[in-house]
């Protein structure tokens, strides 16, 4: 009976992974993006309401994950030690509890504050559906997955700056009452994965009590070098991106004189277009055998785009935004695949790997939006030609990342 019953175990599993993959799909829509990509297009009503000039304005999108620098690490062991599902449901409730608090600003460093509380809760949350989805698919379908995972981040992404200042800031009454409803369904989703969450039978023990001690996973995933390269590729990548779409609609309503509608359209293209080419990337790298190819192409085509942004007419906008961001949440996807599959990490360090390299990142979040903010006051196209300056150093620290695809896995094994 007993050996029965260990055969038929995963079985279950096997099919109720599908429905983990959509609750985490998601929890990336209505947790970590929505309420965090709505912030660019309230910036101009927000700065209004609380008499924000432009560097305090990328003080806010940066310390938006100014405590990603600290926690990060945390993240990786909270999900380590008590599970993903008990993290991602108290996690959930939390932010929308501070996402809501945002509402209740009254001056810039009450925002600030609302806003870097928001990120203590709200930055755990990808780290640990990442982790989610390693531990529940593996193998050729990790690939696949976590481009799947990836598309609820970019349909949040893309709904955020679509709705929130034309759609949901006029029919609710205001930014305030934005950060109230956004709250409301994040919390939501926390009940959600209550009701309907579950850690994976076959691996339930080893990440609720077989876990490693901190000292003994820092010791051992600090000495790979791929997995600094790695953070450091995202670090510059990221911080790319976290500027200019922050500066962007601004950018266009203040220098360029665009309608609110079509500025803010301009992220929603970005987003929607990543959303729709995530799976199709993530697809492509697994059949062709190589994930760093992908990125090196990604990282080239935003170099080239961020950088003309400033000087074409209005019409070629759009078309490097759209050409931008068909590789922007694959190459988050491919990034994590990456560090997932790089030997010396597994299921057992994912955790804290990804908590490491996530602190990596924020570095790269919170300095450079205001950094790139406070170039204008050189030119209106400095920041963009900044900004654009990190993919090159990118392409750089790509270069050391070791490939994981199986075509290396083929060589390797013949030579």
């Amino acid at each position: 009976m007993t050996s029965d019953f260990s055969i038929e175990l995963p079985q279950p599993d096997d099919k109720y992974k599908w429905y983990i993959l959509a609750i985490s799909l998601v929890t990336g829509t209505f947790v970590s993006a929505i309420p965090f990509s709505c912030m660019p297009v309230l910036f101009k009503e927000i700065s209004e309401d609380l008499g924000l000039d432009l560097v305090q304005i990328g003080t806010i999108w940066g310390v938006a994950s100014l405590a990603g620098i600290f926690i990060s690490i945390g993240a990786g062991l909270l999900s380590d030690r008590f599970g993903v599902k008990n993290i991602l449901s108290i996690f959930c409730i939390l932010v929308g509890i501070t996402g809501a608090l945002r509402g209740l600003s009254n001056s810039f460093f009450v925002l600030a504050f609302t806003v870097f509380l928001n990120g203590i809760v709200r930055l755990i949350i990808p780290i640990t559906v990442t982790k989610t989805i390693g531990l529940w698919f593996r193998g050729k379908n990790l690939g696949m997955a976590m481009g799947v995972g990836a598309v609820g981040m970019g349909l949040g992404l893309m709904l955020g700056p679509m709705i929130s200042a034309t759609v949901m800031s006029p029919a609710l009454g205001g930014w305030r009452n934005v950060m109230y409803f956004y709250g409301g369904l994040s919390a939501a989703v926390g009940i959600l994965w209550i009701a309907f969450g579950r850690e994976p039978s076959q691996t339930s023990s080893t990440t609720t009590s077989g876990t490693v001690p901190l000292r003994q996973a820092l010791s051992k995933l600090i000495r790979l070098k791929s997995l600094w390269f790695l953070g450091l590729t995202l670090l510059f990548r990221v911080g790319c991106l976290m500027g200019m779409t922050g500066y962007l609609p601004l950018y266009l309503r203040d220098q360029r004189g665009w309608e609110i509608a079509a500025a803010d359209g301009t992220l929603a293209a970005f987003y929607a277009i990543s959303t729709v080419c995530v799976v199709p990337l993530s697809i492509l790298s697994d059949k062709i055998g190589s994930r760093k190819l992908i990125l090196y192409i990604a990282l080239i085509v935003g170099l080239v785009c961020v950088s003309l942004i400033p000087i074409v007419e209005d019409g070629m906008i759009w078309v490097l935004i759209l050409l931008a961001g068909v590789f922007m949440d694959g190459f988050m996807s491919l990034t994590t695949t990456i560090l997932l599959e790089t030997e010396g990490v597994g299921v057992k360090y994912s955790g804290t790997a990804l908590g490491i390299v996530f602190t990596i990142v924020h570095i790269g979040s919170v300095s450079s939006p205001p950094l790139g903010n406070s170039l204008e006051r050189i030119g209106q196209q400095a920041p963009f030609f900044f900004w654009a300056s990190l993919s090159i150093a990118a392409l750089v620290m790509l270069a050391f990342v070791r490939e994981t695809g199986w075509r290396r896995t083929i060589r390797t094994a013949s030579a």
